[in-house]
């Protein structure tokens, strides 16, 4: 092992690119690891993303705890490390019987010397910088919610330590948070300011991003705000307001109930559905257009709908396919839904929400709506691709129905 700690000695400092770690011995633990540098507090740390099936798991090290980290893997879950430095690179391969081999090759670029210009992508007018401040962990600092600070609801909900450290499997969720927040701050210019704003969070679950949102508009950005969370599990409602009076959040309340039943608000400035399954979508975002709700985010789930509804001679042979008819319904029914809030006076995209490593189901409808579209737009296009496949969606039915006051009342509110 004395040669493998030299490797490790002279190849992890801030040039490293990376680390991959494969070839498991059991992938029930994990089934592959990947390492790369990072700079927390300007002090150099390496970070370990293992893959465990469907779930990624983040730990962070020391130098001195990462070469032993790495050392512990070789000798029991991994047979195979592939090392890229500044200056060289490096495969570890283990042999069934635990034999090691070492290849050490330097870079071609470098010339065999240490890679000393690698500090110049940092220098600027005033002289050089740490090379870790280049790092790329680096862009943690512009998280809304930076990683370091501690955050009250993040704490109480797990995903920070008290000093502010994210919590070990929490890291996916520490991202999406931080996702959730861009959108949200890229459309808060769209929002009075002279106001209480009022918010609906359909689905909200466990309400992670919920309280998310809540801390970024009140607490960091000062906003009164009035946000209310519906979801259907009486025990994750009572959950949830009591960690709301625990924290102090009084413009934060939740109610158990179903989203198509929902008639709590007369008018509402933003709604947020985030994974409401297949038709809930549709609802909340019927109940948002007729609110004239200015602001309208969907994370978009289990599009069932069209499935069952697909029919086209000309398409049999592609959606005779199970899983090529599902995507292709899942894709359509949000295109749909895309296209039936622009109709209907909105400014609207798909995004996506988070990576797809982590889950298929990570596509955003961000909709804003366009001042003075009082009157609903001509779908023509729209109902060709309807026939064609003859499918009804039941967004469309149901923003057919009367509207409501708020709906009506556009073109007032905007004079």
């Amino acid at each position: 092992m004395d040669e493998l700690r030299q490797v490790l000695e002279e190849i992890l400092n801030e040039k490293l690119k990376g680390i991959v770690l494969s070839n498991s011995r059991d992938v029930s633990l994990a089934s592959k690891a990947r390492i790369r540098p990072l700079s927390i507090g300007g002090e150099l740390k390496f970070q370990e993303t293992r893959y465990q099936g469907t779930k990624v798991f983040h730990e962070n090290y020391e130098r001195e705890q990462m070469i032993l980290q790495i050392t512990k893997e070789l000798q029991t879950l991994f047979r195979q490390c592939e090392i890229t430095g500044g200056d060289r690179t490096a495969l570890i391969l283990v042999s069934k019987k635990g034999k090691m081999t070492i290849k050490v090759k330097k870079n071609a670029e470098s010339g065999g010397a240490a890679p000393d210009n690698a500090v110049r992508d940092h220098e600027t007018d005033k002289g050089q910088k740490n090379p870790a401040e280049g790092l790329t962990h680096n862009r943690v600092k512009q998280y809304i919610l930076p990683e370091g600070a501690p955050v009250d609801f993040l704490m109480r909900l797990g995903v920070q330590t008290p000093d502010g450290r994210i919590t070990r499997n929490r890291y996916d969720k520490f991202r999406q948070i931080n996702r959730y927040l861009e959108f949200i701050r890229d459309v808060l210019g769209e929002l009075p300011r002279d106001r209480t704003l009022h918010i609906v969070d359909f689905g909200c679950g466990k309400s992670y991003l919920t309280f998310a949102m809540y801390y970024f508009l009140h607490v960091k950005e000062g906003r009164d705000i009035k946000v209310t969370g519906l979801d259907l599990k009486e025990d994750v409602i009572l959950h949830c307001n009591a960690l709301a009076r625990e924290l102090g959040y009084d413009g934060l309340h939740f109610e158990q109930g179903d989203i198509k039943n929902y008639e709590g608000e007369n008018h509402v400035d933003m709604v947020v559905s985030l994974h409401a399954c297949d038709l809930a979508t549709d609802y909340a975002l019927e109940k948002a257009v007729k609110w004239g709700a200015t602001v309208i985010l969907a994370v978009l789930c289990c599009q069932h709908e069209l499935n069952g509804q697909m029919r086209n001679e000309l398409l049999r042979p592609v959606l005779k396919y199970g899983i090529i008819r599902e995507r292709m319904a899942a894709l359509i029914t949000d295109a749909l839904r895309a296209q039936l809030l622009e109709e209907n006076g909105y400014n609207t995209q798909i995004l996506e929400f988070i990576d797809m490593e982590h889950t298929p189901k990570n596509l955003l409808i961000r909709a804003v709506r366009q001042r003075g579209m009082g009157v609903a737009k001509k779908g023509t296009a729209r109902r060709e691709l309807e026939q064609f496949l003859e499918i009804s969606p039941t967004l469309e039915r149901l923003l057919a129905t009367e509207p409501r006051g708020a709906f009506k009342a556009w073109e007032e509110d905007e004079e």
